[in-house]
């Protein structure tokens, strides 16, 4: 079967732009590459508009970018397009597509001038990674809304399988907290598929076409290649591939933070924050920061060289785990399908907790603080919530111990709204305000 085109969420949030800005401004859809931005766009602009012009720079000849550096007759401009791209463009009824604009710097900043136009709507398309390199010597205009695009999240993934009924019912469980009981061990089963594939368009696509996770595997490693290629274009030294590649390591290994000088050598503060900065526009992994001060308004104390680094896509964390051995000798594959995946293997967990929250509207943040002189509690995550804020901890096994959480609680407790601990088992009330839930309800925090 050919590529198909899934139901993503963002299209909502395409219509409500559409419908508010009414020509008044452009959207630029930014997010890591390969998860569907531009697919999602066309489809938008198919559906909601009488007719559509794409310009995909990465093939744009040197005539048609060159129609950007004079801005002088729009009238022209209009004209050549249709006529090149074939297409007829109506007043108010008709969608511009920048695919890829970080190839045209000055079409980006054209932008300005053409909503100001106001015959036709625009939708940008680009890698931040790509962006952010290619707009120093233009002017960025104000006349841009931007909106993230991440990885297909679980409810998208069950979709793509015809699943449009376990969420919803999920989230009903999760609002009257309440056990699924006799369903819980299904919808666990369908998490594990969910971290084995991952949200990645091409990879699922694969999966419903030959059900087969090393072919999905296959995908999934071209993706990173193309990523760690990315920045080796940015970067030629490989520091910032390296910094890529070693999450899952880094992960593994429990600690505090991550220590970027045990990966590249030691870097001076201001290298190893735009480096971050490079991976964090990339939109192929999530930046958790300490928060210095666990309370509302966590962003304004957050410590930005203490930080843990994640993948964006957990199908492709599981991938990364891996990246030197051959499919057949990946035992997160066997130990997920079969439900052993072990404590050592519960970072797997904690990658996917910190996809499905910031996939939600999250911005992630963790805190430690010393239990002695040799050891350290730490909190995975922080949620801010009407004025207060609910810890979660991430529990693979293991989960009736939970210090961490309890010091916290008692550290903490006149700033806590309610506690989460995320773990393999059924919906469980704990004690006070302690809520013990299955990993496949982290999205409705």
């Amino acid at each position: 079967m050919g590529t198909r085109v899934f139901k993503r969420k963002i299209y909502d949030r395409l219509l409500e732009w559409k419908q508010r800005s009414e020509g008044r401004s452009a959207l630029l859809v930014q997010g890591a590459r390969r998860i569907g931005k531009s697919t999602i766009v066309e489809e938008f602009a198919r559906n909601e508009y009488s007719s559509y012009l794409v310009i995909d720079f990465n093939k744009a000849s040197n005539a048609v970018k060159s129609l950007f550096d004079d801005l002088m007759d729009l009238d022209f401009l209009f004209l050549q397009l249709q006529t090149i791209y074939n297409v007829s463009l109506e007043k108010r009824k008709s969608l511009v597509i920048f695919d890829e604009v970080q190839r045209c710097p000055l079409a980006r900043q054209a932008i300005k001038y053409l909503v100001q136009d106001g015959r036709y709507d625009y939708i940008e398309t680009g890698s931040l990674i790509s962006i952010r390199q290619n707009t120093k010597d233009i002017t960025i205009p104000s006349e841009e809304e931007r909106i993230d695009m991440f990885p297909m999240d679980f409810e998208e993934f069950r979709w793509a399988l015809g699943d449009t009924v376990s969420i919803p019912l999920i989230r009903t469980f999760y609002e009257r907290r309440i056990p699924l009981g006799a369903a819980h061990r299904s919808k666990q089963r369908d998490l594990r598929l969910y971290m084995l594939v991952g949200g990645m368009p091409q990879a699922v696509n694969e999966y419903l076409d030959s059900n087969d996770l090393s072919k999905v595997d296959i995908v999934k490693r071209n993706i990173i290649q193309l990523y760690s290629d990315d920045f080796l274009k940015l970067d030629p030294t490989g520091k910032l591939s390296r910094l890529f590649m070693a999450i899952p390591a880094q992960l593994s290994r429990h600690m505090t933070r991550y220590y970027s000088n045990a990966v590249v050598g030691e870097l001076e503060d201001k290298r190893e924050e735009e480096m971050l900065a490079s991976l964090e526009d990339s939109r192929t992994v999530l930046v958790s920061y300490h928060a210095n001060d666990p309370n509302v308004g966590m962003s304004l104390t957050k410590d930005t060289m203490k930080y843990k680094l994640y993948v964006s896509d957990t199908g492709l964390f599981v991938t990364m785990v891996f990246w030197d051995r051959d499919f057949a000798e990946n035992v997160i594959y066997r130990k997920l399908l079969s439900d052993k995946l072990d404590a050592n293997l519960g970072y797997v967990y904690e990658n996917l907790v910190a996809q499905m929250l910031a996939a939600s509207g999250n911005n992630l943040f963790y805190y430690t603080f010393e239990k002695d002189t040799k050891h350290y509690y730490e909190v995975d995550f922080l949620l801010s919530r009407a004025g207060k804020i609910c810890p979660v901890e991430v529990k693979s096994s293991g989960y009736r111990t939970h210090a961490s959480l309890d010091a916290f609680r008692s550290k903490f407790s006149a700033r806590i709204r309610q506690s989460y601990l995320l773990y393999t088992k059924d919906l469980m009330k704990g004690e006070e305000d302690l809520l013990y839930l299955p990993f496949y309800m982290a999205g409705m925090l």
